[in-house]
């Protein structure tokens, strides 16, 4: 998004003639596509995605530009790509960040993390946080516990250290090398 761009619920349509215009203009359809992008290798666009599809119920003139700068970018951006195996050695590194209180209709924080594996990012998520913070510090310390959370929601070590449902259980025992005799072949 354009540094500087400010967007908010009341710059949406409110004449009938704007809802009328706006109405023509394939808003939704654009943050779908730009969406289908974000998840399979653009993260660099996942937060202008995050702030441009909050508005796809009233969108006004303003949103409509901040879409399709994103559309321009990816034009002049079309040959970027994601790039693994950077580093010779392996390795998972997370980062996160978070913005306080920037959205202009409830001042809630813009949150967001990326991991990497050996130099390529492998999942990534930007988004506004559900709790209101109190300060930057507590905005930043919602968006590490978040982050957190991504990297311990498939752990095969669950097993170890509590007790799951039977699906989950027997996935992370197969995922420890752990067979029945019926499925040794």
């Amino acid at each position: 998004m354009v540094q500087g761009t400010s967007l908010s619920k009341t710059q949406g349509a409110s004449t009938p003639e704007e809802v009328e215009r706006m109405r023509n203009v394939p808003y939704a359809s654009a943050i779908g596509s730009i969406m289908y992008a974000m998840v399979c290798t653009r993260l660099d666009v996942a937060f202008a995605l995050s702030v441009t599809s909050r508005y796809q119920s009233n969108p006004g003139e303003s949103h409509w530009t901040a879409v399709k700068n994103i559309l321009k970018n990816f034009r002049r951006t079309k040959d970027a790509f994601l790039v693994y195996g950077g580093k010779e050695e392996l390795s998972i590194v997370g980062y996160t960040d978070a913005s306080f209180q920037t959205d202009r209709d409830d001042f809630k924080s813009q949150a967001g993390y990326v991991f990497c594996l050996n130099g390529g990012a492998v999942t990534w998520k930007s988004y506004n946080q559900d709790t209101t913070a109190d300060s930057t510090t507590e905005a930043e310390y919602m968006a590490a516990a978040e982050a957190a959370k991504e990297g311990t929601e498939d752990n095969i070590a669950d097993p170890l250290t509590k007790a799951l449902g039977k699906p989950k259980h027997e996935s992370h025992t197969w995922s420890m090398g752990i067979r029945e005799m019926l499925d040794w072949p």
